[in-house]
């Protein structure tokens, strides 16, 4: 596995992005991975990491590059986590995505056709836009404890990729009853998904470094994720 940081050109700047690619000229399917509230910790790129080691050419953004170079919070900074989560402007955030598999779609060890896209809590909702917003650029998507997934609902008729969500049942920020709505407004449209909730679970359940991690629900998600993925990205 190799692993470096690139820059990808969006409208407005130079995104940093931590890239991870698997030994050997490929071409691979590539997943973009999209971080968390708190930014682009080494929890999001230990995750792009552990991709590549499966076979994946995993591409980490900064999305929040626009606030460099002071970014980034602790797990135990939620209220500074959340200002920088409430700066994220949708419409900009698509540009970056967009720019971001244009990167991806141009190496040469990539399967242009074989983009995924997963994310943790922001990150999660952010999977979830992406699918419905670019149903043509995006072959699976895998979003984790998405908070505010159900505002995307009205565009979910816009998706077309395979998607599979996970929840904790004990998630204070997505209640049950949101889940619940998601899965009724995916089962309604006809959509390919599956849908995931671990008992006992809280929010942020599979980053090892937060107090709400949760080792056997994180195992089984990341099995569930790669048998996702081979599925629908590999060959």
């Amino acid at each position: 596995m190799r692993t470096s940081t690139v820059e990808i050109k969006t409208a407005e700047a130079a995104m940093p992005a931590h890239l991870a690619e698997p030994e050997g000229k490929g071409p691979f399917p590539g997943v973009v991975v999209i971080m968390e509230a708190f930014g682009l910790l080494p929890h999001i790129c230990d995750v792009a990491n552990r991709l590549a080691g499966e076979g994946y050419v995993a591409l980490a953004p900064d999305f929040y590059y626009r606030d460099l170079p002071d970014n980034k919070a602790g797990y135990d900074q939620l209220e500074r986590a959340i200002g920088l989560m409430q700066r994220v402007n949708d419409e900009k955030f698509l540009d970056d995505m967009r720019a971001t598999l244009s990167f991806l779609r141009a190496r040469e060890n990539v399967q242009g056709r074989k983009l995924g896209v997963m994310g943790f809590c922001m990150g999660g909702r952010l999977s979830f836009l992406t699918a419905c917003a670019l149903p043509n650029e995006i072959a699976a998507s895998a979003p984790f404890y998405g908070g505010g997934i159900v505002n995307h609902l009205p565009q979910a008729d816009r998706m077309r990729c395979p998607m599979t969500l996970f929840f904790g049942e004990e998630d204070p920020y997505i209640p049950m009853d949101q889940v619940t709505q998601i899965d009724a407004k995916l089962k309604e449209l006809g959509k390919s998904y599956e849908l995931k909730t671990y008992p006992g679970a809280n929010h942020g359940f599979f980053c090892s470094e937060r107090t709400s991690y949760q080792a056997a629900a994180a195992r089984d998600a990341w099995t569930t994720l790669l048998s996702f993925f081979s599925r629908n990205l590999q060959g």
